[in-house]
């Protein structure tokens, strides 16, 4: 098994050089090992604690994988339950409602269909990272040899659909407006969890790359502009109230308005923080350190409490909990919610913004103009060896603006301001940069950029 599928917050790797069924096996048993020792004795003696729930996606050797985790997680002694094809936020739903000590996903994501891989999380949902247990994983399946050991668990089949329907509208506002909206599913999840959960709502969704084929009609990451084509198209020409693109496994999604124009997701989260705090004045509100000033200074306009957090699901959600954050949303496209286990989900969001976009009244893009306050490069990579080195040369470059170092190192100055942080598993550093104009911002990146040479 190649020790580099183990990433910093997922195992992940190309299928079946990298990622096999042998691989699969060791990962299970590993992991039901590992989650099985935390449990307390009073959380041994509840019901299905020591039980796992396993899901997939709708990759083509998805299936195969999730039966050799399976079959490793049984060897340990474990018990399974199988939620078969689900989207990975239905996994955490699966770990609460059924109330096992964990469960994985087995999925790539966004990435290309020759990929796949597996989300780990522990109890309650808390999700399994590199400082939380991976390594231990990692340490514990390097370590095995696959073998047909004695399989003493037991697997159960488990619908959950109709649950996971329930509990996502449990959230939808009644007597919702009639709106039509564009949902690209990008040949992943949320072409079978859409029509689950939405198909009886007055909305009519307008549905693009539904099928799955075990192929993308494009890459199905919708951080990237080019995979908006076809929702943004389809928005004008049906004349939608908005459009949603999500990625393979739906726990990620972009917007675009009603005139086909992108929206942020750090916009997003400024759009919903008012919404938020209506329910719950003076909540904390967890936002991942890329985002505008816009989100700090919208939360503070409400009266919430700003907490600035570290790029990374794991980071965002332990923040949420920490904090007992009503909302939290990342630039990457995952929103948080503290009456979801402070767990990201895709449909959750989608619920949130048809009951803003209903009560409003407006279009969409009128929601968002007021926000369009400041102007960002977006997530620039540049390839440099010594990453700290150069981390280090910015400090002391601009070293009379405030400094701090919670992920990489950002410096801000009143009216403009950077981040540059470090890949976890390459040879990059990431640059973000705003300021209050776009003559600004382009002077300040192309300043800042003669320390990198060429972006890729």
């Amino acid at each position: 098994m190649n020790p580099e599928i183990f990433k910093a917050y997922d195992i992940r790797g190309i299928y079946p050089d990298q990622i096999d069924e042998e691989g699969a096996w060791k990962i299970g048993c590993a992991t039901a090992r590992f989650l099985r020792s935390l449990l307390s004795g009073y959380e041994r003696g509840q019901a299905n604690a020591q039980s796992l729930c396993v899901g997939r996606d709708m990759r083509t050797h998805s299936e195969v994988l999730a039966k050799a985790l399976i079959k490793g997680m049984n060897t340990t002694g474990a018990n399974v339950i199988d939620i078969g094809m689900v989207d990975t936020p239905q996994m955490y739903f699966a770990i609460n409602h059924l109330g096992t000590c964990g469960g994985v996903q087995v999925t790539a994501s966004h990435n290309p269909a020759k990929y796949n891989g597996f989300k780990i999380s522990g109890l309650s949902a808390k999700p399994v990272s590199v400082d939380t247990g991976l390594k231990d994983i990692k340490h514990i399946a390097m370590a095995l040899v696959h073998t047909k050991a004695k399989v003493t668990g037991s697997v159960q089949k488990c619908d959950l659909t109709t649950e996971y329907k329930n509990h996502v509208l449990k959230f939808l506002r009644p007597n919702i407006k009639k709106m039509k909206i564009a949902v690209d599913a990008s040949n992943g999840m949320a072409g079978k969890m859409v029509p689950a959960i939405f198909s009886n709502l007055p909305v009519e969704i307008v549905p693009l790359n539904f099928e799955h084929t075990g192929k993308f009609k494009h890459e199905p990451n919708p951080l990237v502009e080019k995979n908006l084509a076809e929702v943004k198209t389809a928005v004008k020409k049906k004349k939608c109230d908005f459009g949603v693109c999500f990625d393979g496994d739906a726990d990620r999604l972009m917007m675009v308005d009603e005139k086909g124009d992108t929206i942020g997701c750090d916009l997003m989260t400024a759009m919903m923080v008012p919404y938020f705090l209506e329910k719950k004045p003076k909540s904390v509100v967890v936002y991942d350190l890329r985002s505008s000033r816009i989100v700090m200074e919208e939360i503070i306009k409400y009266g919430g409490t700003p907490r600035r957090e570290r790029v990374g699901h794991a980071f965002m959600k332990k923040a949420m909990r920490d904090s007992h954050a009503i909302f939290g949303g990342e630039l990457s496209g995952h929103f948080y919610y503290s009456n979801n286990y402070y767990a990201d989900s895709g449909m959750i969001t989608l619920v949130h913004v048809m009951n803003i976009v209903s009560k409003a009244g407006v279009p969409m893009s009128e929601l968002i103009e007021p926000l369009r306050k400041y102007r960002s490069s977006g997530e620039i990579n540049f390839e440099v060896e010594d990453k700290q080195a150069k981390m280090d040369e910015l400090a002391r470059r601009y070293s009379d603006g405030q400094i701090d170092h919670l992920d990489g190192v950002t410096i801000g100055y009143k009216d403009w301001w950077f981040n540059c942080r470090p890949s976890n598993t390459e040879p990059l550093l990431r640059l973000n940069v705003e300021a209050k104009s776009k003559e600004l911002l382009d002077e300040k990146f192309s300043e800042l950029a003669k320390h990198f040479g060429e972006p890729i």
